[in-house]
C-alpha cells in the first residue's frame, strides 16, 4: 500500500478550473501533495495546490514534462493531450482515467460510434466531416428538420449544442465536424455518477435530475434523489454501470441520459470526471464525489454513495448584461436561508452564462428545498462593478 498521506507523493491535476479546485478540498483533507497545470495563470485551483504551473494542455512536451514530476495523473478537464498521457503511460505513470478512455470520450463522434458498437441505447444519429456533408445530407432527405446538432469537440457548457429547426439556422453553424441527432421527446434529462477504483470496486451514486435553461441549454438545477419511479432509478444506474464497464474507467464517470416518454433510458454524452452533476454531494452526501474520484484514482476503498439528506444544486453564472470584475449581488440574503451554502468559484471576471460558482440547498422535504432553489435563484445576481 503507498503511502499517499503526509508523504513525498504527489498528485497531478491537468487543469485549474473549479472542478481542480474542489478536488483539492479533498486533498488538503487529506494531506496529499498536488501539481496543477493549467493556461490561465489566476485559474481557481491556484490558492490550494501545492505546486502550480501555467502551461498548455494540448501542448504535448508541457503535458510530458509536467507529468514526469508526479506520481499518479489526472485530469478535471477532457481537451488535453492525448498523446502525452500515452508517452507518460508508456514511462510508468498511471494516468487515471486512462489515455485509452479519454480517447473514446474526447471526440462526440467517437463517443457515439462507441455507444453503437457496445450495443449501449443512444439517441439515433449521423456524423459529418464538415458543414458541406450535413447540407447534402438534408437536401438528400437523409436527416430532416428539426434535428439537434452538435460540435464534436470544444463544446461545454451548452456551447457546441444547438436545436436546428430551419434552413437559415444553418448559417450559424461553425463548419467544423458534428453530429445531427433525432429530436427526442422525452420526460427527463437524469445522471448518475459511476464511480470504478484501480482495482475494479465499482458505486453508483442515486440519479439525478437535471433542469435546464430553455436559452442558454445550461444547466439551472440538479434534483438529488431525481422525481422518478424506483424501476426507472433501478434501469438508469444499471445503465450507467454497462457505460462504466464499457470504458472501463478509472476515477468518476458521469453519464447523462434521457428518461422518454415510454420510460426508455438512452444515454446522451458521458464527462471521465467529476461533473456540475454532482456538485450536490459536497453537502447532501456520505462521501462528496470530489472525495471518491481521490479514492478511486488512488485504488483506495470506495466510500459509500448513499444521500445523508435531499440536496439540489443551483448554478450560479454570470448575468447576461454583465461583463468584468464580478460582484455577488444578495449573497447575505441567501445565507440567511435554511439549508444553503454556496460555492465561489475564484474566477474574477464575469461573462454572459459563465459558470462563477453554484448553491446547494439540503432539506428533508425536497419539494421545499426545490422552492428555496427558486428562491436562490431569483435573488442572487452575479454582476460586475459599474
Amino acid at each position: 500500500m503507498i503511502n499517499y498521506f503526509s508523504s513525498n507523493f504527489k498528485l497531478g491535476i491537468l487543469g485549474g478550473g473549479q472542478l481542480g479546485k474542489m478536488m483539492l478540498y479533498e486533498t488538503r483533507k487529506y494531506d496529499i501533495q498536488t501539481n496543477v497545470l493549467e493556461p490561465n495563470p489566476e485559474a481557481p485551483c491556484k490558492i490550494a495546490c501545492d505546486y502550480f504551473e501555467t502551461g498548455d494542455l494540448m501542448d504535448f512536451d508541457t503535458v510530458v514534462n509536467f507529468g514526469r514530476k508526479v506520481d499518479v495523473l489526472t485530469f478535471e478537464i477532457e481537451g488535453v493531450n492525448i498523446e502525452a498521457l500515452k508517452q507518460l503511460e508508456q514511462e510508468g505513470i498511471k494516468t487515471y482515467p486512462s489515455a485509452e478512455t479519454l480517447e473514446k470520450i474526447q471526440n462526440k463522434g467517437i463517443q457515439k460510434n462507441f455507444y453503437k458498437k457496445h450495443q449501449i441505447p443512444t439517441v439515433d444519429f449521423e456524423v459529418f466531416s464538415s458543414k458541406k456533408y450535413l447540407i447534402s445530407a438534408l437536401e438528400n432527405n437523409k436527416i430532416s428538420f428539426p434535428f439537434v446538432w452538435k460540435s464534436t469537440t470544444g463544446g461545454y457548457d451548452g456551447k457546441g449544442v444547438s436545436v436546428i429547426k430551419t434552413k437559415e439556422a444553418l448559417n450559424d453553424l461553425a463548419d467544423a465536424e458534428c453530429i445531427a441527432e433525432n429530436l427526442v421527446p422525452f420526460k427527463n434529462e437524469l445522471a448518475v455518477i459511476v464511480a470504478r477504483s484501480a482495482s475494479g470496486e465499482v458505486k453508483t451514486y442515486p440519479v439525478v435530475e437535471m433542469e435546464f435553461h430553455p436559452t442558454a441549454n445550461q444547466v439551472e438545477y440538479v434534483i438529488c434523489p431525481a422525481r422518478i419511479e424506483d424501476t426507472v432509478a433501478t434501469k438508469a444506474r444499471e445503465l450507467a454501470v454497462k457505460v462504466s464497464e464499457a470504458f472501463e474507467h478509472v476515477g468518476l464517470l458521469a453519464v447523462e441520459m434521457f428518461q422518454t416518454e415510454n420510460d426508455e433510458i438512452l444515454v446522451n454524452e458521458v464527462a471521465p470526471r467529476p461533473h456540475n452533476s454532482g456538485h450536490y454531494s459536497i453537502e447532501a452526501s456520505y462521501t462528496n464525489q470530489f472525495e471518491q474520484h481521490i479514492r478511486a484514482i488512488l485504488d483506495l476503498p470506495l466510500g459509500i454513495t448513499d444521500s445523508k439528506v435531499g440536496g439540489i444544486m443551483v448554478n450560479l453564472v454570470g448575468d447576461t448584461s454583465h461583463e468584468g470584475e464580478v460582484v455577488y449581488e444578495n449573497i447575505e440574503k441567501i445565507m440567511k436561508m435554511p439549508g444553503v451554502t454556496p460555492h465561489i468559484y475564484g474566477k474574477k471576471i464575469t461573462r454572459p452564462f459563465r459558470k462563477m460558482g453554484h448553491v446547494t440547498i439540503v432539506n428533508k422535504d425536497l419539494a421545499e428545498a426545490r422552492k428555496i432553489a427558486e428562491e436562490v435563484k431569483n435573488s442572487i445576481k452575479v454582476i460586475s462593478k459599474q
